[in-house]
């Protein structure tokens, strides 16, 4: 069967949106944007995929493969284990937002051979890689039904060729992971009831929690403690004031 072939439009809308999503993916290699290709499953085997389908201006679908590089930082962060999703979706938003608003759903980790394969199987189906030199080391692809048509030079908003760009600057480490969302939560204590205790609870009720007032309340990365500190009030706001920073492995 003949390959899709990618048209003028596709080819600059695509290039356009790798390099949107290239500005915020987190890497720890300098990368440039190669020339879009039709979608393959075997375009990049190794990593991890996250896919997700957006509508709105534009109906569609787009999947990020990254490199086991930032797979592997994520889980062995300081911080603890980090959601890949959480790190990709600026990448997956940028290239999204090149169609116009649209609304992005969640997104799912997949493996890259079959977050690939299922988006080959859609018409008109193209990837763009992301290249170290000669090495493909993540992959942007995209699906749109249909795809927009426009003039090329305009939707490529005068965003310069890879001839003619820079990489990206190398990041490594935890840097790579700098602008990662993460969720924050304080807690003033806990307390175990059994669920007699937990159903007879109402208006009024006072619960006893394990700290004794004063104590300093925990703050929480991800349910990982990371410091404490004590409770204040900023601007009508609840808020907590560092006294100490806990080291990985002494939350206990």
């Amino acid at each position: 069967m003949t390959a899709p072939t990618i048209t003028a439009p596709q080819l600059a809308l695509a290039r356009t949106a790798a390099d949107a999503a290239l500005a915020v993916l987190p890497t720890s290699r300098p990368l440039a944007v190669a020339d879009p290709i039709t979608a393959t499953a075997d375009v990049l085997a190794e990593g991890q995929a996250v896919t997700a389908r957006f509508s709105g201006a534009a109906t569609g679908e787009v999947v990020v493969v990254v490199g086991q590089d930032l797979a592997d930082a994520l889980k062995e962060s300081p911080i603890g284990e980090l959601d890949l999703t959480a790190a990709v979706r600026p990448a997956l938003e940028a290239a999204a937002r090149v169609f116009g608003p649209v609304v992005l759903d969640p997104g799912t980790v997949m493996e890259p051979g079959v977050a690939l394969s299922a988006l080959a199987a859609k018409d008109d189906a193209v990837a763009v890689p992301l290249v170290e030199g000669e090495e493909i080391r993540a992959v942007l692809a995209l699906a749109l039904s249909p795809w927009p048509v426009e003039d090329p030079a305009a939707a490529a908003g005068g965003v310069a060729r890879r001839a003619e760009s820079a990489p990206m600057p190398m990041r490594g480490g935890l840097d790579m992971l700098h602008d990662v969302e993460m969720e924050v939560s304080a807690e003033l204590g806990r307390t175990r009831m059994s669920v007699r205790e937990l159903l007879s609870l109402t208006p009024g009720a006072i619960v006893e929690l394990d700290r004794a007032a004063g104590s300093p309340a925990d703050l929480l990365v991800n349910g990982r403690l990371i410091a404490r500190g004590e409770v204040v009030v900023v601007d009508e706001n609840f808020g907590i004031r560092i006294t100490e920073i806990v080291a990985p492995g002494a939350e206990g």
